[in-house]
C-alpha cells in the first residue's frame, strides 16, 4: 500500500465499514468474467485499488506480459480504496468477481468465508504459479488454515514518520530499544521546546495497537476474534485522551480540518505513525524533510514489527485458473515487473524483483534502509492472523478512537461500543 489509497482507506473507516459488512455475499451464481476471444485467447478481469500512477505503472507491467503470453489478455480495473471494495462485494455477491485481484490479509478470512477465493496451493503444484524466492518468508501472509489465498505483491512494516528538523532542533535522535516512556517524553520536550504537538493520534491506528500488544505477549486479533480485553483497551484509549487535552498530542478536530492532507504535512504535529511506504505520501504533500525512526518498545527489544503485504487473489469462478496464476507468477518475479512498480506497493517481494530494482528518491532509499535496519536487528516476526470481520473492526477501532478523543463519548463507553461492533462484526 501507498499513500494514495491510504487517504481513501481512512476515508472509508472513518465512514464507518459496519455499513459496507451488512451487503449479503452469496458464492451463488456462475462466470468469472472472463470471455473467449478470437484465435483461442482468453481474457482476464484484473481490479485493484490505488492512484493513477500505481494505474499507469500496471498496465505497462500488463503490456508485458500480453508479450510474454499472447494468448492471454488482461482487462484492466481500478479504483480508489473505499470504492474498489464497495464494487467488490457487489460483484462477489452476483459471482462475478474479478479474475484476478488485489487484496489485503484483513480481507481472506471473510471471503474464503464466502467460497469467493480460490486455494492457489492447486496451481502451485500445477507448476504454474510458484512460492520460490520470496524474501523474509512474506508469502506466508497469505496463508490461512492451510490455504495460499494470496500471494504478495509487496511487503512493508509500520514506522515513526518523524519531521526531521523538529526532533534534530530538539535534540532528539530514535533508536532502535528506545521505550514508550522514552518517545512520551520526546513528545513533551518537542510541545515545550519546539511550540508544536508532537503526535497526530497513535492511539486510534489499529496496526500500531497490534505492535503494543504483541510487546506484551497478546495481539490485536486471533484467528477468530479479538486477542485481548477491556481492560486492556481502557488504558490506552485513556492515555490518548489525556496526552489530547495536555496538547502533546494533536487537536483532532484539526486534524480532521485539513484532511486529506496529513497533519503532519500540515505543520500540526512532529510525527505520525504508518507504514513506511506510506512516507512517500508526505513528499507529495510538500514535506521538505520526512525520516522514518523505529517503533517504541515495552522492554527495550521487542517491537512487535512484521512484514504486511498486499497481495493477489484468483477468484473461485474464474475459468482460466491456469492462466490467472501465471499472470500472478509474472507480476511477482518478472524483474522488469520490478523495475516497473518500484516500492509502489511495499518493498519488492521477491529476490529476481528486489535485486533488479535500484531505488534513486532519496524517500524510497530510505524506505529500504528502514526495512534493512528492522532485518538487521532482528525485530520482524509473523503477521498476527486476521479473522472474518477484521476489517470491520479496524473500521470501528479508528472512528470510535476519533469520537472519543474529541470527547463525544467516554473512555469507557467507547470500549464498550468497539468490543460490542467488533463481535458482531465476527458474527456475521
Amino acid at each position: 500500500m501507498r499513500a494514495d489509497e491510504s487517504i481513501g482507506r481512512r476515508k472509508l473507516l472513518k465512514a464507518g465499514g459496519a455499513s459496507l459488512a451488512t451487503v449479503g455475499l452469496m458464492a451463488a451464481g456462475c462466470g468469472g468474467g472472463s470471455g473467449s476471444g478470437s484465435g483461442g485467447t482468453v481474457t482476464l478481469r484484473h481490479a485493484w485499488w490505488g492512484g493513477e500512477p500505481r494505474a499507469v505503472a500496471i498496465k505497462k507491467c500488463i503490456a508485458l506480459f500480453e508479450k510474454k503470453y499472447p494468448k492471454i489478455k488482461i482487462q484492466p480495473e481500478f479504483t480508489d480504496y473505499a470504492a474498489f471494495w464497495e464494487k467488490f462485494q457487489t460483484q462477489a455477491a452476483g459471482g462475478n468477481p474479478p479474475d484476478v485481484f488485489q487484496n489485503a490479509v484483513g480481507f481472506l478470512r471473510k471471503y474464503d468465508k464466502r467460497g469467493v477465493l480460490m486455494d492457489l496451493n492447486s496451481q502451485i503444484k500445477a507448476g504454474n504459479l510458484s512460492l520460490d524466492g520470496f524474501r523474509n518468508g512474506v508469502e506466508a501472509n497469505g496463508q490461512v488454515d492451510g490455504k495460499q489465498l494470496g500471494i504478495p505483491v509487496g511487503a512493508n512494516t509500520m514506522s515513526l514518520v518523524i519531521d526531521n528538523k523538529i526532533f534534530e532542533k530538539a535534540g532528539i535522535k530514535p533508536e532502535f530499544g528506545w521505550t514508550w516512556d522514552e518517545y512520551f517524553d520526546a513528545l513533551q520536550h518537542i510541545k515545550d521546546t519546539q511550540k508544536i504537538a508532537g503526535d497526530t493520534g497513535y492511539f486510534g491506528i489499529m496496526y500500531l495497537y497490534d505492535l503494543y500488544l504483541r510487546q506484551n505477549g497478546k495481539a490485536f486479533f486471533t484467528d477468530t476474534g479479538l486477542g485481548f480485553t477491556e481492560d486492556d483497551l481502557i488504558p490506552w484509549w485513556e492515555d490518548g485522551y489525556k496526552r489530547v487535552k495536555s496538547g502533546v498530542v494533536c487537536d483532532p478536530k484539526k486534524v480532521a480540518q485539513v484532511a486529506p492532507k496529513s497533519a503532519l504535512s500540515a505543520g500540526l504535529a512532529a510525527s505520525e505513525f504508518t507504514w513506511d511506504n506510506f512516507s512517500v505520501r508526505y513528499a507529495g504533500e510538500g514535506h521538505p524533510n520526512i525520516g522514518l525512526a523505529p517503533i517504541p518498545t515495552v522492554d527495550g527489544k521487542d517491537t512487535g514489527q512484521y512484514l504486511g503485504s498486499l497481495m493477489l487473489s484468483i477468484s473461485n469462478k474464474t475459468k482460466y485458473p491456469k492462466e490467472a496464476a501465471q499472470f500472478i507468477d509474472f507480476m511477482v518475479h518478472d524483474p522488469e515487473v520490478g523495475k516497473i512498480m518500484g516500492y509502489d506497493r511495499g518493498i519488492l517481494p521477491t529476490d529476481e524483483q528486489y535485486e533488479a530494482y535500484t531505488p534513486s528518491d532519496d524517500q524510497n532509499k530510505a524506505i529500504a534502509a528502514f526495512e534493512e535496519a528492522c532485518q538487521k536487528e532482528g525485530v520482524l516476526g509473523k503477521i498476527t492472523p486476521h479473522p472474518s470481520g477484521a476489517d470491520v473492526a479496524e473500521a470501528a477501532f479508528l472512528r470510535i478512537a476519533g469520537d472519543m478523543s474529541q470527547g463525544k463519548t467516554k473512555v469507557n463507553a467507547a470500549v464498550k461500543q468497539f468490543f460490542n461492533e467488533a463481535k458482531a462484526a465476527f458474527a456475521a
